[in-house]
């Protein structure tokens, strides 16, 4: 669990601000407490002792409502007061950046719900700070490299260190085609996560679909020994959703399988709808390396690449997180179980409105 630093103490002004509305009932204490206390003194030389007892009864009392009150005020301070000052100290402090802040657990029944929600939601700030941060690095870091291979390759054909041959003018252009790659999928995902990507949906057979991308990726499947099925239910099956963001999603899981399912492999396309929900299923199996368990929780993430190393340079590294987003832009659901040596399955759940 990590630790979180203790939030800053708030400025003794706020702190006296509130409580002005105490002043006015400390006030009347303390002119009770003077009058009691000036008339137990004068009746401590009345000469009528029946009545002295009297008044001094009568004297005594603010001297017990002066405890009463303050026992009270100390403990609706420590149940009420306390609480919300570490709250909007908390608050404070995350308003003037400092996300780390949390606001100190407390034992009140009626508090801690509040305390932990609102520490929950520091918790999605600072997670998605942190995220925004690390995405600039690694745009930079994506950026750097095709931008440094395409100015070596034209500062060496300028300069006379290599010939405008046929090979360099491609891996330039290759370069190039990464570059505007990267910035076609960087747009799509920052329109699907604001939730402002436009879809088009059209009702149309999942069969189709599915036959089109067993087509468009048979050959370099055949080409790789690997085994590429499909198996659907109900070929007559028909989906309302928007056909090529749908394909999208579907090509990038299928072009990763591909990378990470080795020779003689088998990679299968499922489709179906299940009696227990009414949700669409689409499942992509295959027979690869499989994802560690301590990278799951992360693969949805921009620019997660199994490869440490970023040696693959095909890709941009963003497949996975914009076919979730594109997934969720369709109210639907992406799943994902591995195990290192014998495979992923990515399950794809879709409301049965879309069907």
């Amino acid at each position: 669990m990590s630790h979180h630093p203790s939030p800053r103490p708030p400025k003794r002004s706020r702190g006296r601000r509130r409580f002005f509305p105490f002043f006015p009932l400390f006030f009347l204490v303390v002119i009770f407490f003077i009058g009691g206390t000036a008339a137990l003194f004068y009746l401590l030389f009345s000469e009528y002792v029946g009545v002295r007892n009297i008044w001094l009864l009568v004297c005594g009392a603010p001297f017990v409502v002066f405890i009463i009150i303050i026992i009270t005020i100390f403990n609706l301070y420590m149940r009420f007061g306390k609480p919300m000052e570490n709250l909007f100290s908390t608050i404070n402090a995350v308003s003037e950046g400092d996300l780390s802040a949390r606001v100190p657990d407390n034992k009140s029944d009626m508090f801690s719900e509040l305390i932990t929600r609102f520490n929950k939601m520091v918790d999605e700030l600072e997670r998605a700070d942190k995220q925004r941060r690390n995405l600039t690095a690694d745009i930079a870091h994506e950026l750097r490299t095709p931008l440094h291979i395409i100015q070596g390759n034209l500062e060496g054909i300028i300069d006379g260190v290599y010939k405008p041959t046929e090979e360099h003018l491609n891996n330039t252009l290759d370069e190039t085609k990464l570059l505007t790659r990267l910035i076609n999928d960087l747009q799509t995902l920052s329109l699907a996560e604001s939730h402002q990507l436009p879809l088009h949906p059209t009702r149309f057979l999942l069969a189709d679909l599915i036959h089109d991308l067993t087509s468009s990726f048979s050959s370099q499947a055949k080409s790789l020994g690997i085994n590429l099925e499909s198996n659907i239910k109900d070929s007559t099956l028909e989906i309302n959703a928007d056909y090529d963001r749908l394909n999208q999603v579907l090509s990038n899981l299928i072009s990763n399988a591909l990378r990470h399912t080795p020779n003689d492999g088998t990679i299968s396309i499922t489709a179906e709808l299940p009696i227990t929900n009414h949700a669409l299923r689409i499942t992509i199996k295959d027979t690869g390396e499989g994802i560690a368990s301590e990278d799951l929780p992360f693969i949805f993430d921009r620019f997660w690449r199994g490869d440490k190393s970023r040696t693959g340079r095909i890709n941009s590294g963003l497949g996975l997180a914009i076919a979730k987003q594109l997934i969720e832009a369709h109210d639907g659901e992406i799943k994902v179980e591995s195990e290192v040596g014998k495979g992923t399955t990515f399950v794809i759940e879709l409301p049965s409105t879309n069907v």
